[in-house]
């Protein structure tokens, strides 16, 4: 089918940016490599697949800011966001989904599709028409040189890390038990595994002098605070871990009635129940290591591993500096940019992006040129922290969170500063909408 724009990339920003376009009338040819090439983090060749983690984060839009910004994408009619809520899984507030489920949602959404064809294949170059590359933290290096040849920039890079799975049946619920922090959702929207002092100060000497994965040379780059590694965040002190990931507070061990020393929660993962992840324990301890490590966690002596974590370098421009406020590439502006390689951080972020990107692309072949969102929203706040911020040389991956806002005028109560951003968000919205 002859295309009016070529989309690059199969992850949640091209698959929505993909959907934005073609249900505005444009014919679109979305590329994937996953199929003929694989990347070190990937285990399908699905569109969309879940990485990192099955949760979407929190969906409280009124003192959430990922919570806002999953609202404003439902308003705007996000395929990310239809299919999420479809294959919605219990986690509490949060939005988490089964993978598979969601994963095959959006490809059968993006095969039936009209307006799209999908083509397998690996993009070398860069396109001379109209074009969105939405290749993500692992673009094939072949079209890195490709963009790096044209903006005249290396790219930055940071470590993502992948937390390990484990099958529900194989920990043990004598020891663990069902709660979810202060039972919020239903109350009972994770499992927990309580240390005691003993127990957590040596699993923490554990993790320090654990096995890692070596480094090479072009891995020597800065981890992403939002993603660091189990084992990197206990380096930083002993009890970091306990105002972390293992942080006990709101959680009531029934055979103590009070709350543990610490605790490793592990969230819902799949639709059935059977598979859980071991929540904020991404990791680069060797395969090894983490089964014989993870195994001293009270209720995991016996656990079963679906998936063990890994780790994978991320990629992203300078966005500042190279895009347009409507993410073009300033020196080719028929290619956008769009999803993590940007410089978001977060699956819902991509999305957004990409969302974003298709209708700018579409109002652009349209002839009437679409005005950003305005940065009282989460989109617009996110999009100007990818293509404004004011350091282009310091620009760091960010999640959307209320200090990319403008802030509000004048004196406020804390309790009250952030559904007056949320309702200041919702009114700009809908005057951009109308």
């Amino acid at each position: 089918m002859k295309h009016q724009v070529h989309v690059i990339g199969g992850g949640l920003a091209g698959c929505e940016a993909a959907f934005q376009l073609a249900n505005s009338g444009i014919s679109v040819k979305l590329s994937e490599m996953r199929g003929e090439h694989m990347t070190p983090a990937h285990h399908t060749d699905k569109l969309a697949e879940l990485v990192c983690s099955n949760s979407f984060r929190s969906d409280d839009a009124e003192s959430n800011a990922v919570g806002l910004l999953h609202q404003e994408m439902r308003a705007l009619g996000s395929l990310v966001m239809r299919e999420g809520d479809a294959h919605r899984v219990p986690a509490g507030s949060a939005l988490a989904v089964d993978r598979d489920g969601f994963a095959a949602g959006v490809t059968a959404a993006l095969i039936a599709h009209p307006n799209i064809t999908i083509v397998r294949e690996r993009v070398d170059a860069l396109p001379d028409g109209p074009a969105i590359i939405a290749t993500g933290p692992l673009t094939a290096p072949s079209l890195a040189e490709a963009i790096g040849a044209e903006t005249g920039k290396d790219s930055l890079a940071f470590f993502d890390a992948i937390a390990p799975i484990v099958h529900r049946d194989s920990i043990d619920m004598d020891v663990a038990w069902f709660q979810s922090r202060w039972d919020k959702g239903d109350g009972k929207d994770y499992i927990n595994c309580p240390l005691d002092r003993e127990q957590y100060e040596t699993f923490v000497a554990a993790l320090i002098a654990g096995e890692k994965t070596e480094y090479r040379g072009w891995e020597n780059v800065p981890y992403f605070e939002g993603c660091m590694p189990i084992e990197v965040m206990a380096e930083r002190g002993p009890e970091t871990l306990r105002f972390g990931p293992m942080k006990p507070v709101g959680l009531d061990d029934p055979r103590t009635g009070r709350w543990p020393y610490a605790v490793v929660q592990l969230r819902q993962d799949n639709a059935s129940g059977t598979l859980w992840n071991i929540v904020g324990f991404q990791t680069k301890l060797k395969h090894a290591e983490q089964v014989r490590l993870f195994r001293t966690i009270p209720g995991l002596e016996k656990a079963e591993f679906a998936r063990l974590g890994g780790l994978h370098r991320n990629t992203f421009l300078r966005s500042p500096e190279l895009l347009d406020s409507e993410l073009r590439l300033k020196t080719r502006p028929n290619i956008r940019f769009a999803g993590q390689v940007t410089g978001c951080e977060g699956y819902i972020e991509s999305a957004s992006i990409g969302l974003l990107a298709g209708r700018f692309a579409a109002a652009e072949l349209a002839g009437r040129p679409l005005a950003p969102p305005p940065v009282e929203t989460a989109l617009g706040a996110l999009l100007h922290h990818i293509t404004g911020a004011a350091v282009a040389e310091t620009y760091q991956p960010m999640n959307v969170n209320f200090g990319l806002f403008p802030p509000i005028a004048g004196r406020t109560k804390k309790a009250d500063r952030k559904r007056l951003y949320t309702d200041r968000a919702r009114a700009a919205l809908a005057g951009w909408l109308g």
